[in-house]
């Protein structure tokens, strides 16, 4: 069994940090370009709450992994947590925490808990390798959110689920996060709204 925890300190409100960290596929923004993470909501209940299910898969140290999630504790303002409910390990739990520091300032700690398969082979391959990758990757992973909500001070975060599939859609072929694709469709139309006019 690995626990790995990691906390960043966001100057935005708890509400938004919140928000942004209860829809799944935002998850695919804290990880490098490279992993080509893609985290697709298969099943939604009760706006991103308990009982929705998501499917992770991306590229990690060269293996193609892909295991489905399901959101099993969804307390407003204050945690989420998601299990593997089927996939490549023994156990695999993520937990957000949310604290309300100041009125535009929250503390959002991430845990990962999980059991590698392949016995003591597993532990030993996770002890020299995975764990340093998995620290480092979500201590990152949270530096990027901290500057992606500071930056842009309010995210679109409720959108429909086929508006999700077709920014999906573009986010594979441009090859960009989902924000960055959010971005390049809104600046693609603006520069063909002004050539119209």
């Amino acid at each position: 069994m690995t626990v790995i925890k990691k906390t960043v300190e966001i100057k935005v409100p708890v509400n938004e940090a919140f928000t942004y960290f209860a829809r799944p596929e935002h998850m695919s923004d804290q990880f490098p370009e490279n992993i080509g993470l893609n985290v697709v909501p298969v099943d939604v209940k009760a706006g991103m709450g308990v009982g929705t299910i998501f499917r992770i898969s991306g590229d990690f140290d060269g293996k193609r992994l892909e295991w489905d999630c399901e959101t099993i504790q969804y307390d407003y303002l204050h945690k989420i947590v998601a299990k593997m409910i089927e996939g490549p390990f023994k156990r695999w739990q993520i937990t957000a925490t949310f604290d309300e520091l100041e009125e535009r300032k929250s503390r959002v700690s991430l845990e990962v808990d999980y059991d590698m398969p392949m016995g003591p082979l597993g532990s030993f391959i996770d002890k020299v390798k995975l764990k340093n990758i998995a620290e480092r990757g979500m201590e990152n992973g949270l530096l990027r959110v901290k500057a992606l909500l500071e930056g842009t001070g309010s995210i679109p975060v409720y959108i429909t689920l086929d508006a999700y599939r077709h920014i999906l859609k573009e986010k594979e072929e441009m090859a960009c996060s989902v924000s960055e694709a959010i971005v390049k469709i809104i600046k693609e139309r603006q520069q063909a709204v002004a050539k119209a006019n």
